[in-house]
């Protein structure tokens, strides 16, 4: 709608019909009031930190990006339903609103970045470098674009995290847990214990009758709810990245070829030397440094006078680019145990010695050529990418469908007849049309039939889709799913029996039984697992038997559950180690490491709530529920 009365607004005709519109729109304003709309909040502020408003647009791009990550991560988009389940919705909003709280104190504090600094940040981020070990700008670029980020945006967040730190870092500093925390941490985390076991399954339930009509009836009304159809909807998409168009591209070896001669040191492994080195305020300190160094001095001996370390004057097995200008083409020119002359860098003068040389290895363009070939077509799928965008956004903006815009401009359009909130079809199963990663349903449920949704971003590109039908969620009858039910049935029956079965095990070996011989007794087999920790999981013990023993008593009985009720183990805990506690010890300063950080993370949220207590926070609760699905 809103593409559709900019492109009408573009000419006087259209811009004549806007006015009259809009002075309408005023008119009813005048009649009904505008209270609702400015006052506390506006239509599209979600929250106010202090002086700052996050904008409904703005944390929908953020609760999007989350979602997205997290599909990544498993596998499969997280739909809405799935994210409030999980709280993530409530935990995205905790998190912006607590940055946007230490953005208002960074402002208060006059606390500044400067553009170098940042930059300097970026370029050393791992993450961006390339294989030659270097910032790769081509890297940057893709990764970024891939998380939804521009090049602003993401310069701009980075200014705005390092300033956040420049904050938290100060709260946390000289933070250390209590002795007596670190060593009731590593009982609880290192105490070790042993049990024997037996699992009762089917076997153990015996036989199973199959269920009378009247019985499965009853059974079926009283669970209706769990064989309920859920909402169906037809969606229609089209994908346009540099990954889906790159796919079509072919890629010359001549132009592949022209590309590997001009970066062919990229593609090799660049020569690497072994360098000490010594800066100086002044050339007269190098030159008499050198003297020295010279007449038999080592580079260790020196640096300890100046107070440096070992690791601060040996650099290690180092590239040229990873050097001062300066320093690098020094160093590369000198012949393996010369010492220089003092090296005018942009931190002082060095002196540096080699003791090391390792060659470069030349790059086999045959290895290389399919990794370039596919860098070609990548760079050449992204501006094909901004001009099928630009042509598409013209198809929609004139109320072209999704699928009728696609086929205009030679692009396949994918049209799913019928997916749940959860990404599966009717029989079940997912649904394999969808990309991995991309979050198309869940922005289907939050729409409408007919409505012109806004494109997704994804893995550089874009997504357009349309809803073309919604079917109702709906009662299903017992002749749907008698199949279902019936299982369902039978496996509620199996967990009735066992249930009763290992509460009379557990009776019998608190008056004084055996377990190796109700085991026997039932035809089950007797188990045994011992030193395991909380969070082992030794094998065939499940992680709800782990637990359970670590709840219970020396000679104490219990049962579980597990797989749903389909298996019950019953177990004794026969051994109980308590751990000594050795303070040197390397887990127990990764424990202490730990402790560090969850001392930090409190410190740092209760004086960011302190913040948003101080400086004022409120929440549009109806924006909220629009942006996470929640009025659906």
């Amino acid at each position: 709608m809103l593409r559709g009365m900019r492109k009408a607004s573009s000419n006087w005709v259209g811009k004549t019909i806007m006015a009259i519109v809009m002075g309408v729109l005023i008119i009813s304003f005048g009649i009904w009031g505008i209270a609702d709309i400015f006052r506390g909040f506006g239509q599209s502020t979600l929250a106010k930190v202090g002086h700052t408003e996050i904008s409904l647009n703005e944390f929908r791009q953020i609760y999007t990006d989350r979602l997205q990550q997290i599909g990544r991560q498993f596998g499969r988009p997280l739909t809405p339903d799935q994210a409030r389940a999980f709280g993530l919705d409530r935990q995205v909003l905790q998190q912006t609103i607590a940055e946007a709280a230490l953005d208002e104190e960074a402002r208060r504090l006059g606390l500044g970045q400067s553009d170098e600094q940042i930059r300097q940040v970026i370029m050393n981020d791992p993450n961006f470098k390339g294989v030659n070990g270097t910032f790769d700008p081509s890297r940057f670029q893709g990764l970024i674009r891939n998380f939804g980020y521009t090049e602003q945006r993401y310069v701009s967040e980075q200014r705005k995290v390092s300033l956040r730190r420049q904050i938290t870092g100060t709260i946390g500093a000289g933070l250390e847990p209590a002795k007596a925390m670190i060593d009731v941490a590593t009982r609880f985390q290192n105490e070790q214990r042993g049990i024997e076991f037996v699992r009762l399954d089917a076997a153990q339930a015996g036989q199973i009758d199959a269920p009378s009509p009247e019985a499965l009836a009853a059974y079926f009304e009283d669970h209706k709810v769990q064989f309920r159809a859920p909402e169906y909807r037809k969606i229609a998409f089209v994908v346009i990245s540099p990954e889906e168009i790159g796919k079509w591209s072919e890629v010359s070896d001549e132009d592949a070829k022209k590309l590997f001669d001009q970066r062919k040191d990229l593609f090799g492994t660049p020569e690497k030397r072994q360098i000490h080195q010594i800066v100086f305020p002044t050339v007269a300190e190098a030159q008499a440094a050198r003297e020295r160094l010279v007449g038999g001095t080592s580079f260790e001996d020196l640096g300890k006078e100046r107070g440096l370390t070992a690791s601060d004057v040996d650099l290690g097995l180092v590239t040229k680019s990873s050097l001062d200008p300066a320093v690098g083409d020094a160093a590369f020119a000198l012949p393996a145990g010369e010492i220089s002359q003092p090296i005018q860098g942009r931190l002082g003068t060095s002196i540096v010695k080699v003791d090391k040389i390792v060659p470069g290895v030349e790059a086999d363009y045959a290895k290389v050529a399919p990794d370039i070939k596919r860098q070609i077509a990548t760079e050449r799928a992204r501006v094909k990418v901004a001009d099928l965008r630009d042509k598409m956004e013209d198809e929609r903006g004139g109320g072209a469908s999704v699928v009728d815009a696609a086929q205009k401009l030679g692009l396949t359009a994918v049209t799913i007849d019928a997916v749940d909130r959860s990404g599966r079809a009717p029989n079940g199963q997912p649904v394999a049309d969808i990309p991995q990663g991309l979050d198309v349903v869940s922005q289907a449920f939050n729409t409408d039939v007919g409505v012109d949704n806004d494109p997704i971003s994804f893995k550089g590109g874009y997504v357009w889709y349309d809803v073309l039908a919604i079917t109702p969620s709906r009662d299903r009858n017992l002749d749907e799913v008698r199949d279902q039910v019936e299982a369902r049935w039978r496996q509620d029956q199996i967990a009735t029996k066992l249930k009763a079965k290992a509460t009379e095990i557990v009776q019998k070996l608190e008056a004084g039984g055996k377990l190796a011989d109700e085991a026997a007794a039932i035809g089950a087999k007797f188990e045994i697992a011992t030193g395991f920790k909380r969070d082992d999981t030794p094998a065939g013990v499940p992680a709800a038997v782990v637990a359970a023993a670590f709840r219970t008593v020396k000679d104490g009985v219990g049962q579980t559950p597990v797989t749903g009720g389909a298996e019950v183990i019953v177990f004794r805990v026969t051994d109980v180690v308590d751990p000594t506690v050795d303070a040197a010890s390397e887990p127990v300063k990764k424990l202490k490491d730990s402790l560090d950080r969850a001392l930090t993370d409190e410190q740092v949220a209760a004086y960011v709530s302190k913040l948003q207590t101080d400086i004022g926070t409120s929440i549009n609760q109806a924006a909220f529920a629009q942006v996470t699905g929640a009025n659906q």
